[in-house]
């Protein structure tokens, strides 16, 4: 597996904002729905279906979900940086202002 640089490459990563990594993560989703094994592995993994998709989309934690399940599988995070032409540090500084990881005492 192949490490991917998350640190900022370029200006546009280091200036990403709450609302830009909203737009990134929404555009995930348009990315699985066009690819089924992809959806079908999101679903598997969050415990979600297709009738429950909708709604919980609508949950604040949803686009932090997208960004963690592209960040765990560096195949799809490549296809979807190619294809939207998002860089993956990009994606991954992203997941990092939607889901945050919590400082250990």
């Amino acid at each position: 597996m192949r490490k991917i640089n998350a640190g900022p490459t370029s200006r546009r990563v280091c200036e990403l904002t709450k609302d830009a990594a909203e737009l990134i993560a929404a555009e995930i989703l348009g990315f699985l729905a066009d690819n089924r094994a992809h959806l079908r592995r999101f679903l598997a993994l969050s415990g979600l279906s297709f009738e429950n998709l909708r709604a919980a989309s609508q949950e604040p934690q949803f686009l932090a979900a997208l960004l963690d399940y592209l960040a765990s599988d560096e195949a799809a995070l490549l296809a979807f940086a190619a294809k939207s032409r998002h860089e993956p540090a990009a994606i991954i500084r992203a997941r990092e202002l939607l889901s945050p990881h919590e400082e250990l005492p």
